[in-house]
């Protein structure tokens, strides 16, 4: 009892450990990673051939731990073996069809077949596909027919049967089973080849099938064999070889049978290579049939049969095709992965023909889509993975000879559980994208604000919006807070999210970040329908259509061809759709493909067509003609093709020409294409013959080669005995070979048939090759590396073989490689130094730590730009770790990559690092500049232009150059300033019938670029007249003004100009009358205004001085604006001009023109009296808006420093100029001692009274204020507590204008204001009383422009610089201003004042003023 408890304690104990080992077991199992199931079919369907009513098996047999479920396909469709009473599945998977059905209308067994195998809950794989083909039923297309045979020579028996029933088919000779040998052949279509017949092939033969159902025989036919009379009959084939195509290692029989006597040699040739029949795999079967075995690739090609009798030759061939079943180089591999990541199957196959790869899953065809992608032709790529996704992929490559199959699973892993637990990180905060474009999205965050942790790395996942698979990217390095999504599809909307991972584990994501992709930029897409054909042996034309995607219209087009093979491909531009390139090579294949390219660049490459000149006749003779003397009457000529390159098409033959002796009279034979030997006989003994031979193609015969001479023998050739010891024998050993090479015996009497050549280690006698008495060479193979051989060479003839000779060689030591591959650089940087040089620079992870190079490696750099169209890398060598690239294109983005070379070893390219080149100035100036008039305003034109062709770098802005000279010097020429992304500009008021020319100069940030060439335009002769009233005012006239622009004068107002423009019609007298009217009534006018201006009142003297003290004080001149209204001229200290701000439209302003001044000096002097029409001018004002990118002249010509005069520096003949003001509220300051009455009236007080005594009207530029300072170098504005300078002073009434003397003293000449005559706007000429004391003036910066005081009226001389437009100049108005006298403060000046006028009396009588002018104005108009 004891001992039976004592039994059941252990046996319980025992059960305990057991089952807590179980349970352990099971809870490892279910912590770790599932295990990959082993799942692959043992035994898989081959290709049957069935026989109708016998029953077939088709295997298949699945090895997998769990249990298998095992099913059919036909066809691809699943077959329904439950209800299916002709087929069966067996228990081990395999499929009988007991009983095949197979007739002419209904073939339901024949087809493909696929066993299908599945684990239930892991996945399904299928077997490759078997073929299933049934025999037909016996059908003799023809039937052995009674025949007779010479003794010794060859007869064929057809019996023409289905292809597929030639395995069944036997022959029977007296109803007699036959049997086959080498000399008795069945052919691979049935035929009964028998060959050197003898008396025992006679009889009666039938051909029988059998094996196929019931025994068929064919009709018998007798046999007959005649005796030998021993007549020579002409050559001729019974049987040729025909195309055949067959899969590696099968075997192969190429039949060639012929008939003649004497009885021929039959040898065979792959392309130009004698077919050595010692080769265990040749063998030579039924008098000339070729039998190779185990076939290759290598043995594909065009065999060659030829029959030779001494007589005559003959030839026949054949091409070979080898091809191979698809094999696996690398097969898929099983992969754990997680949701959401990016996996590869990777899969290499290879075959001939190319099989094509397609993938299954779980037994079903995968198809691409944007998650399920083919990459590198034969990988599968899945994106985004999801618990779906899981199960079997199999890699299915196919080709013409077969399939094969192999499987890899996929397993989903879910997210281990936190290895400790703990706190995970919150979300990231503000992620954003930094940067988006077309097809990829740079986002950025902030850690979260719970990090829990220091390492923390970031997960992004995103997927297109509304899709259900979403994709991951990590980041690459703890702490990285910003990532780059690459490859996304443009204009597509994303939705992103960030997830932070600590030592705990994935935190809480980030709220999603909906992001779109940027509009592709619409570059054109590919031409279509791009065709080449061949117009001549020389030429190709190439044509295509306009394509049809892309925005923009097309610019032109690039045409890249190339010689198929060459890497050099070139390109020429093309405004069409077609082109013809000549100077092309002969019967040479080119490649071409056209890029189109519009304003956003090139587009995307068409794929190559491939077009190949025309032939024509050969351009070379053939090579090394040689001629071997056979006997007393032939002689043999050889000779090889004429050089590649030279043949120009395809060698169709050869024309051989001989004759005898020095005869003229010549002789000819031709061969076939690829024969290059002819044997002429019928000759004469002893006699002299001289050949030559030449290329045919189709096009014709080519140059033939020189003559060459041989004399034949006067007798034959001895063979009664064995030839002569072979009077040389060379050897060159190698590795795994020897080539030997010889010259034959010395004595040519005795014939010689071939060589034997003995050879084996330490014996000559192990192995023996025959080769052919033309043969001077050849290479023994399959030799042992370091090893002693003896060789040994004999020739031999019928009677046996001669003496030999010997020789040993050693054969080389094997090296062996070495097997470990080289690393690829790392770390590559492309560091951009200047615009055309790039530093490349990397690491060697083989090198030490230290990067020291002590062996014998480079490096090779590679680098392209980054163009769709350009797929052509450069290269360069380097045996240090960085390298400079140079010679780049500016403003270009490059690609890099290295790799590194040891010996025979190189390793993979790189990864890729990009470099975008420096800008730096345009190379070229800009293109096709055009100049157009505008419609219906002929003194205005338009510019148009293009970019510059190599910009090299982002234009920012174009110069406009233009002159009526065009050899002026560049700083005379006009210049009008563009911004960069205009390509068209107008420019106004130009000069009717006049040329000018244009030049543009296109700048960058790097500075100016070229300027293109001048283009000429010449101004219309004649405006309308209604446009003569509104533009062509030019200001005042001056009596005797002249124009000094090259050949052409303009007379004064009222005379008919040599230009055409139109004139008043009045005569002279009403012309006389009405100038001298306009004098008195100016006079009159004059002196009116003049005693008005000497009134003033005691206040108003006392307020102008008072206020004057308080600016000097504060320096501010501080007034209310009720105090001082702003009187009709201003001054701009800045621009040193009389504005006005009246703006009172202007009827009918005549013009006159005035010359372009190119210096200082060439200013003329001004006129001694001023028009009496000037008074006409008091109101006449246009106002007009500049319109967008229009200006004229007068406008821009404050551009040139040239032309700039500044008063302070009180040069001899110091200028200014009268400009009005568009819009006085604009942001320019007008600096002035008096106050600033509001920002909308800005004006200055000058020490000129304020009541002008005569009033020139000036036709102003219609730019803007604000665009004449922007465009004045050296116009820097001053801050308005700069200018403390007050300027209201009193004049004279009794001053007039200046009179025309010669210039005297320089530095007494007043100030003079210049009013620039190009715009229509108003200004005012003030004449001032002359200095009554010497004038000494010296500068006072903050003041410019001043008077004197004096009594003493003194009158000079003042020339006034005209800076006016190139094509409507004027004469300049003169202001005569006194010169500043030597006194301590301008403002003191008011307390000597005389007089000074209210301005609200001024505003009245300048009306009053208006009106006269107005009603004279009416009066002269009429």
């Amino acid at each position: 009892m004891a001992e039976w408890g004592a039994r059941l304690l252990l046996s319980l104990s025992c059960f305990t450990v057991l089952s807590s080992a179980t349970v352990a077991r099971q809870a490892d199992k279910a912590s770790g990673p599932r295990q990959f199931t082993p799942f692959w079919f043992s035994v898989e369907p081959v290709d049957t051939l069935a026989v109708r009513g016998s029953p077939v098996f088709l295997n298949c047999s699945a090895h997998s731990e769990p249990p298998v479920r095992v099913e059919w396909k036909k066809d691809g469709t699943f077959l329904n073996l439950a209800t299916d009473d002709r087929r069966q599945l067996l228990p081990d998977g395999s499929l009988l069809i007991p009983s095949v059905v197979h007739s002419k209308h209904s073939k339901p067994d024949e087809g493909f077949y696929q066993c299908v195998a599945t684990i239930d809950s892991l996945g399904t794989i299928i077997s490759r596909a078997a073929r299933l083909t049934v025999a037909g039923l016996p059908r003799f297309s023809s039937q052995p027919g009674a025949s007779s045979v010479t003794q010794g020579d060859s007869v064929v028996l057809n019996c023409d049967i289905n292809v597929d029933l030639v395995p069944f088919t036997r022959w029977e000779l007296d109803q007699e089973p036959l049997d086959l040998d080498e000399r008795v052949v069945k052919l691979p279509n049935g035929t009964l080849v028998v060959s050197n017949a003898s008396e025992a092939d006679a009889g009666l033969y039938r051909c029988v099938v059998e094996n196929v159902g019931p025994v068929k025989t064919s009709d018998e036919a007798e046999l007959q064999v005649l005796p030998d009379t021993g007549t020579d009959r002409r050559l001729q084939f019974l049987s040729q070889p025909a195309p055949v195509t067959k899969a590696r290692g099968q075997d192969v029989l190429l039949p060639c049978v012929v008939s003649g006597s004497p009885a021929p040699t039959v040898r065979w040739m792959i392309g130009d290579k004698v077919i050595d029949e010692s080769e265990a795999r040749f063998k030579v079967i039924g008098g000339g049939s070729l039998h190779v075995m185990n076939l290759t690739e290598e043995d594909a090609g065009i065999y060659s049969c030829l029959a030779d009798n001494g007589n005559e030759t003959i030839e026949a061939q054949a091409e070979l095709t080898v091809q191979a079943p698809p094999q696996f180089l690398k097969r898929p591999s099983n992969i754990y992965a997680y949701e959401s990541m990016d996996i590869v199957f990777e899969c290499e196959v290879t075959g001939t023909p190319a099989p094509t790869v397609k993938w299954v899953k779980n037994g079903d065809a995968v198809i691409p889509s944007d998650y399920f992608k083919i990459i590198k032709e034969h990988n599968l790529q899945v994106l985004g993975l999801v618990k779906s996704d899981e199960g079997f992929y199999q890699c299915v490559a196919e080709n013409d000879v077969g399939n094969i199959q192999a499987s890899a699973q996929l397993i989903i892993l879910e997210h281990a559980p936190a290895g400790s637990p703990g706190p995970t990180p919150s979300a990231p905060r503000d992620v954003v994208a930094s940067l988006v474009s077309t097809r990829f999205i740079k986002l950025t965050w902030r850690p979260p604000a719970e990090p829990h942790g220091d390492n923390i790395n970031y997960s992004v996942y995103y997927s297109q919006e509304g899709a259900a698979r979403e994709r991951i990217e990590n980041t690459s390095r703890p702490g990285e807070l910003q990532v780059t999504i690459q490859n996304l599809m443009p204009e597509t909307k994303y939705v992103f999210r960030v997830v932070a991972h600590n030592r705990n584990g994935p935190g809480e994501s980030s709220s999603p970040l909906k992001v779109a992709t940027q509009l592709e930029v619409q570059v054109p897409g590919p031409a279509p329908n791009l065709r080449a054909l061949a117009t001549s042996p020389t030429s190709i034309t190439v044509s295509w259509e306009m394509p049809l995607s892309g925005k923009g219209e097309i610019q032109n087009y690039k045409l890249y061809y190339m010689e198929k093979g060459l890497g050099n491909e070139q390109d020429v531009d093309v405004g069409g759709l077609s082109y013809t390139i000549n100077g092309l090579k002969k019967y040479t294949d080119y490649s071409f493909r056209v890029v189109a390219y519009n304003k956003h660049g090139l587009g995307v490459s068409t794929e190559d067509v491939v077009a190949r000149t025309f032939s024509d006749v050969p351009s070379a003779p053939p090579q090394n003609l040689t001629l071997e003397v056979r006997n007393s009457k032939s002689i043999m000529v050889q000779w090889q093709p004429p050089p590649p390159g030279t043949h120009n098409g395809q060698i169709t033959g050869y024309k051989i020409r001989y004759r005898k002796g020095v005869r003229k009279s010549e002789a000819a034979e031709s061969t076939g294409g690829t024969q290059l030997f002819q044997l002429i006989d019928g000759l004469e003994r002893g006699t002299e013959y001289t050949f030559r031979v030449a290329a045919i193609t189709a096009n014709g015969t080519g140059p033939a080669t020189d003559w060459l001479t041989a004399e034949t023998f006067e007798s034959d050739l001895d063979e009664s005995r064995v030839p002569d010891i072979p009077s040389s024998l060379h050897v060159r050993p190698l590795v795994t070979s020897i080539v030997v090479s010889w010259t034959p015996p010395e004595n040519q009497n005795i014939v010689v048939r071939g060589y034997a050549i003995g050879y084996g280690i330490g014996s000559p006698h192990a192995q023996t090759i025959k080769v052919d008495y033309k043969q001077r060479y050849y290479t023994i193979e399959n030799l042992d590396p370091s090893s002693h051989y003896v060789l040994t060479l004999k020739a031999f003839n019928n009677v046996g073989e001669g003496i030999p000779v010997y020789e040993s060689a050693a054969t080389r030591p094997l090296s062996v490689p070495d097997p470990s591959p080289m690393l690829p650089p790392v770390g590559v940087q492309a560091s951009v130094l200047s615009h055309d040089t790039i530093k490349v620079t990397w690491a060697d992870n083989s090198l030490p730590k230290n990067q020291k190079i002590t062996d014998a490696r480079y490096y090779t750099v590679r680098w392209k730009t980054n163009i769709p169209a350009n797929t052509k890398y450069k290269t360069a060598n380097t045996t240090n770790l960085n390298y400079m690239v140079t010679g780049l294109k500016p403003n270009t983005l490059y690609e890099f990559s290295v790799m590194v070379t040891k010996g025979r070893r190189s390793s993979t390219w790189s990864m890729t690092a990009y470099g975008t080149t420096l800008e730096t100035i345009p190379n070229s100036p800009p293109k096709d500049v055009t100049v157009v008039s505008k419609e219906g305003r002929p003194r205005t034109i338009i510019i148009n232009w293009q970019p510059p062709s190599e910009a090299n770098g982002k234009i920012t802005g174009y110069i406009i150059y233009y002159s009526t000279d065009v050899n002026a010097e560049v700083h005379d020429w006009v210049i009008e300033p563009v911004v960069g992304n205009r390509l068209t500009h107008q420019i106004q008021d130009l000069t009717l019938d006049t040329s000018y020319y244009f030049k543009i100069q296109a700048r960058n940030s790097k500075g100016m670029g070229p300027m293109s060439e001048a283009v000429q335009f010449r101004t219309p002769k004649a405006e309308s007249s209604d446009k003569m009233a509104n533009d062509q005012a030019s200001g005042p006239v001056k009596p005797g003004s002249r124009n000094t622009i090259p050949h052409r004068e303009f007379g004064s107002v009222g005379r008919p100009s040599h230009s055409g423009s139109p004139t008043p019609t009045l005569d002279n007298n009403m012309l006389l009358i009405i100038i001298v009217s306009v004098g008195a009534f100016t006079i009159i006018v004059v002196v009116i205004v003049a005693a008005l201006c000497t009134r003033r009142t005691n206040s108003q003297q006392k307020k102008k001085r008072a206020a004057c003290k308080s600016a000097n004080g504060s320096h501010k001149y501080k007034v209310n604006s009720k105090d001082l209204k702003p009187p009709d001229l201003w001054i701009h200290h800045e621009r040193l001009e009389l504005k006005p701000i009246d703006k009172s439209p202007e009827s009918n302003p005549v013009m006159t023109e005035t010359p372009i001044p190119h210096t200082s000096q060439d200013i003329p002097p001004v006129d001694t009296a001023m028009d009496s029409s000037i008074l006409q001018r008091r109101n006449s004002y246009r106002g007009h808006e500049s319109e967008d990118s229009m200006s004229t002249l007068a406008g821009r010509r404050g551009m040139r420093p040239r032309m700039m005069m500044p008063f302070d520096a009180q040069p001899p003949q110091p200028v200014i100029s009268a400009h009005p003001i568009h819009s006085l509220d604009n942001s320019h300051h007008h600096y002035h001692c008096g106050s600033l009455a509001s920002p909308a009236h800005s004006y200055l007080h000058h020490q000129l009274n304020p009541r002008p005594l005569a009033n020139s009207i000036s036709h102003i530029d219609r730019a803007n204020s604000s665009e004449l300072v922007r465009n004045t170098p050296g116009a820097d504005p001053v801050p308005a507590v700069s200018q403390p300078a007050c300027s209201v002073e009193q004049m004279e009434p009794e001053a007039s204008f200046l009179s025309s003397a010669p210039e005297e003293e320089p530095s007494r000449n007043p100030p003079t204001a210049h009013v620039r005559p190009s715009h229509p706007l108003k200004s005012f000429a003030v004449p001032a009383l002359p200095p009554a004391t010497t004038l000494e003036s010296p500068a006072l910066p903050s003041t410019p422009l001043l008077t004197q005081t004096g009594t003493t009226p003194q009158v000079h001389s003042v020339k006034t610089a005209s800076i006016g437009t190139l094509g409507r100049t004027r004469s300049p108005m003169p202001v005569t201003v006194p010169s500043a006298p030597d006194v301590p403060e301008t403002c003191s000046m008011l307390e000597d004042a005389d007089s000074n006028y209210e301005t609200d009396e001024l505003t009245e009588e300048m009306a009053h003023l208006e009106g006269l002018m107005k009603d004279l104005n009416a009066i002269t108009t009429a």
